[in-house]
């Protein structure tokens, strides 16, 4: 080991650096009124209790004839796939000429403390799918599921195949039960009813603490010591701000849904054993026999590989693509790469089988 030299004049002008940067990014975010995201313009098209279905103006003066629907995960905010003009998956898919949907589930409240999995998958998905099949005179859609959202996008496709014509499923957990995943290592030890009994609603602020937890050092130190180098610029600034403000906008969960989701997926695994019962229907991924895409982020620590890569040896379909994304769990959505390549390759492989 060599020991690091630094001279007196190296750190007296390291100090004078830092401390310009944090009085001149002081003044940037003085001057910063507010954090604008989802700039993608947009129209609500369905309303159920406080779940949205927003339909995203073309791009394309044809865009595919078969949209998309979007569900994103219960736990976050779905503007994540459209943080800012220049970091937006919307947008590069409608780029592409794709028609665009997406499910926001709102912020739960106390009212929605009972709401199950039946009521998110057979019931509000199956009724925004619907509405889609009414606007374009379709018979089919296709369904494009994220992280617990794809979940919830095989379980319903699962129970539905004849309104699916083909499924992406996005960072996607299948194997909840694979051992190099913190996130299912610390689910399968987790007193779910205790918790429930005690919050009803689990509070979101408890959520996002307990994945900040999943890499302390990394979300919690390294990132804002790096945070000061952005101080001066802007823009660069203004996408930080933009990432702090989705991470900690996070609704709470309704209990009994998020009670299910625990015990049958991360505890008892049920998901890839073909044991999980919706609305008195055993969730078999066996009838997921249409084309699948299935994305998954290399060095994410959320949904491990392993566990979205089981998804192939479940479904019946004879054409599964799998398509292997460098980065983790979000910049498989906002880094410069993506905005290059992913939207670009999910447009193609859809317009080949429409």
């Amino acid at each position: 080991m060599f020991p690091i030299q630094i001279t007196p004049d190296q750190a007296m002008r390291e100090a004078v650096d830092f401390h310009r940067k944090l009085v001149r990014g002081l003044d940037s975010i003085v001057d910063i009124r507010e954090i604008d995201v989802a700039p993608t313009p947009k129209e609500a098209v369905y309303r159920e209790d406080d779940v949205v279905l927003y339909h995203y103006l073309p791009r394309r003066k044809r865009p595919c004839k078969v949209p998309i629907l979007i569900v994103y995960a219960l736990v976050n905010r779905p503007y994540m796939v459209d943080i800012q003009e220049d970091r937006s998956m919307v947008r590069n898919l409608l780029d592409q000429g794709m028609d665009l949907y997406l499910i926001d589930w709102g912020y739960p409240d106390r009212a929605e403390r009972w709401l199950t999995l039946d009521d998110y998958i057979n019931g509000y998905i199956h009724s925004c799918v619907e509405v889609i099949k009414r606007r374009h005179g379709l018979d089919r859609i296709n369904l494009l599921g994220i992280c617990q959202g794809g979940t919830f996008s095989l379980c319903y496709t699962a129970l539905h195949p004849e309104n699916i014509q083909n499924l992406i499923t996005m960072v996607t957990p299948v194997d909840f039960h694979v051992k190099d995943g913190l996130l299912n290592i610390w689910s399968q030890h987790l007193d779910v009813d205790t918790m429930v009994e005690a919050f009803g609603n689990v509070p979101g602020e408890f959520m996002n603490w307990g994945f900040l937890m999943l890499k302390p050092w990394q979300l919690m130190v390294q990132k804002y010591v790096g945070f000061v180098s952005v101080l001066d610029d802007e823009e660069n600034l203004r996408s930080f701000l933009r990432m702090e403000k989705w991470i900690f906008d996070s609704p709470d969960q309704a209990g009994e849904a998020f009670r299910e989701f625990i015990k049958e997926f991360y505890q008892n695994n049920k998901l890839i054993r073909g044991e999980v019962e919706l609305g008195g229907r055993r969730v078999d991924l066996g009838n997921i026999t249409m084309p699948v895409l299935n994305i998954f982020a290399n060095e994410d620590h959320l949904v491990p590989p392993s566990s979205s890569k089981a998804l192939e040896k479940v479904v019946g379909t004879q054409d599964f693509t799998t398509l292997s994304f460098p980065g983790g769990h979000i910049g498989i959505y906002v880094s410069s790469r993506s905005q290059r390549e992913l939207a670009p390759t999910i447009a193609r492989w859809v317009k080949e089988r429409v």
